[in-house]
């Protein structure tokens, strides 16, 4: 039952994100019977080390002057979690798949993309932690600083609903755009289809980890990208250059799923090189296994 509420062509039948979200984080959580944070009772947790940029309202001062160490009292509710989500909108994103007689009940990429960015949002509202969101193309388009305060959410979906397919894709300039605004370390997860060069998006993406980020990259893409069934050749056009490459089903079939296959190898092999996390959404797929590696990272598991 819990599935039905995180199946892509359901929640495309309704019209509202803010509503969208909520049904995807209350169905995941009603499915695993737990909450996946502390509660938001202000019970005393555990200490953890200051870093730069915490409240200083929380420090121990009497730990200080027994130890001469910064500490801060951790309460349950009181996770102290930044997330900010870096949303992919360049044209490539507009790409929706569909075979005949289901292509009018699939979802373009952006959308999908969007569904796991508000829901994700939702969730870490839920849990009090600061979030924000930068949508990009070949630059950046929005920009939602990250915060806790009330009404943050409705913000970061107002942007969501903006973010609409644009030009190509280009990540250094949207990353070094968030490396100016970064003050404090956090979650930031990278939702995209990363159609670059891995080299090139782990190189640009692994300097956030190196701050003391924990960084995931999602990658989204639809099921015809990466098992394409072609009953004839079709000529594709490159969404974002315009370029035409004329395919036959052979080619579809053979070195085209190969080489594919060896892009996703390779970006996973890079991220988990450089201490990313990687995850693989497609869009006929629930969003659980998106929610679920985030909550991984979130409680610092491996």
């Amino acid at each position: 039952m819990t599935q039905r509420f995180l199946d892509p062509q359901v929640l495309a039948g309704i019209a509202n994100l803010e509503l969208t979200a909520k049904t995807v984080v209350d169905g995941f959580i009603a499915g695993h019977h737990r909450s996946p944070d502390f509660g938001f009772s202000q019970e005393f947790a555990e200490y953890r080390a200051y870093t730069p940029g915490d409240d200083l309202r929380y420090v121990d001062w009497n730990v200080y002057a027994r130890a001469d160490r910064l500490y801060l009292k951790r309460y349950r509710g009181e996770t102290n979690t930044r997330l900010t989500i870096l949303l992919d909108r360049s044209a490539s994103m507009g790409f929706k798949g569909g075979y005949k007689g289901d292509a009018e009940r699939r979802l373009r990429k952006i959308d999908y993309a969007r569904f796991l960015a508000a829901s994700l949002a939702y969730l870490a509202h839920q849990q009090r932690d600061a979030v924000g969101l930068i949508s990009f193309d070949d630059d950046v388009r929005d920009y939602v600083e990250p915060s806790s305060r009330h009404g943050q959410w409705l913000k970061v979906l107002y942007s969501l609903d903006r973010s609409e397919p644009g030009q190509r894709t280009d990540f250094a300039r949207p990353f070094l755009h968030f490396q100016q605004f970064l003050q404090r370390r956090g979650i930031v997860l990278v939702v995209s289809d990363f159609y670059a060069p891995a080299e090139e998006v782990v190189n640009t993406v692994a300097p956030l980890r190196h701050r003391g980020n924990d960084v995931i990259l999602m990658q989204v893409l639809d099921r015809e990208e990466v098992e394409p069934r072609l009953a004839g050749s079709r000529v594709l056009v490159d969404m974002e250059t315009g370029a035409e490459l004329e395919v036959s089903p052979e080619y579809a079939a053979g070195p085209y799923r190969e080489k594919m296959k060896a892009h996703l190898d390779e970006l996973q092999k890079r991220a988990a090189g450089a201490g990313l996390s990687y995850t693989l959404a497609l869009t006929d797929q629930p969003l659980d296994e998106a929610l679920r590696r985030y909550l991984i990272v979130r409680e610092g598991r491996p």
